[in-house]
């Protein structure tokens, strides 16, 4: 299997900040490449506020391990410096098709030949992807579930031209990093997560918004009868409803009206969820 030493993550958003913590925290050397310096010094921020919570909420992570961990992340705007010595690169920008194949048609020209390229795209096949970066080969998805320390799963879904040592090279990185590794067997439309998870928070939005229950009761309602920890408008605070519009407003006719629903009523309004302190429910600052 090829060797995983640095690891570059492309997008410092809230799920490309958790990968790249995580991986810095497993011991990786990481470089979190994002589009300017407002980017990423959003960016630091969240790291900063990741090694808080990794302190409070994981096992061994206090004593300085936590703070160890910034140390080996490098902060870089130059896609080039980014994925320059990258043994492996994690793709985690928004969810637009062409977007991510212009990356990767970048980066394909840049990184080295031994590099592997991964996306964490929540929706597109990766053969939708694969030809952009000049070595399908060494080309697959690896989907996280946000708050990864928690949520550790990592889906795995190659395409009939990855090759299978690039695979398995993948699932061994996965666990490396405290992930369990979700091995798919074939290329399916939203993995297997988002499969289960899409159309249970599509259904809850739609309750709210056809005036059915408020989020709160709907909320209670899954809690009590599912003995869940978290009903699916808390789901969607925590994923972020920027993420989950971008999701819907590429589907369907039903989806993309709920997306215009959460874009009228929430995110015009800043509301964005645990990201921006207010959502469906306020998450007052520490």
């Amino acid at each position: 299997m090829t060797r995983i030493a640095t690891v570059t993550i492309l997008g410092t958003g809230v799920l490309g900040a958790q990968i790249a913590y995580q991986a810095a925290y497993s011991g990786f050397d990481v470089v979190a490449y994002d589009i300017n310096e407002t980017a990423l010094a959003a960016a630091r921020k969240r790291f900063v506020k990741l090694a808080a919570t990794y302190e409070e909420q994981v096992k061994g992570a206090a004593g300085g391990k936590a703070d160890a961990a910034l140390k080996r992340i490098t902060l870089q705007m130059d896609l080039g410096r980014a994925v320059a010595a990258a043994d492996l690169v994690i793709e985690a920008v928004p969810e637009n098709l062409e977007l991510k194949r212009e990356i990767y048609r970048k980066i394909g020209q840049l990184a080295p030949a031994k590099t592997i390229f991964a996306t964490n795209t929540s929706t597109l096949l990766p053969s939708e992807l694969m030809e952009s970066t000049g070595r399908p080969e060494r080309f697959l998805a690896l989907h996280f579930a946000n708050q990864i320390w928690i949520q550790n799963t990592a889906e795995v879904m190659g395409t009939p031209k990855t090759d299978p040592d690039v695979y398995r090279t993948i699932v061994a990185f996965a666990s490396a990093i405290g992930m369990i590794p979700i091995e798919l067997k074939k290329e399916h439309p939203k993995y297997v997560l988002n499969s289960l998870l899409t159309p249970f928070l599509d259904d809850a939005v739609e309750l709210l918004a056809n005036g059915v229950a408020d989020s709160e009761t709907v909320d209670k309602t899954w809690r009590i009868a599912t003995r869940s920890s978290l009903g699916p408008f808390q789901i969607l605070d925590m994923v972020g409803l920027r993420t989950v519009y971008n999701i819907d407003a590429a589907v369907n006719e039903k989806q993309q009206r709920l997306a215009r629903y959460l874009k009228e009523n929430y995110i015009d309004k800043g509301k964005l969820g645990a990201e921006s302190g207010e959502g469906f429910y306020s998450y007052p600052s520490k």
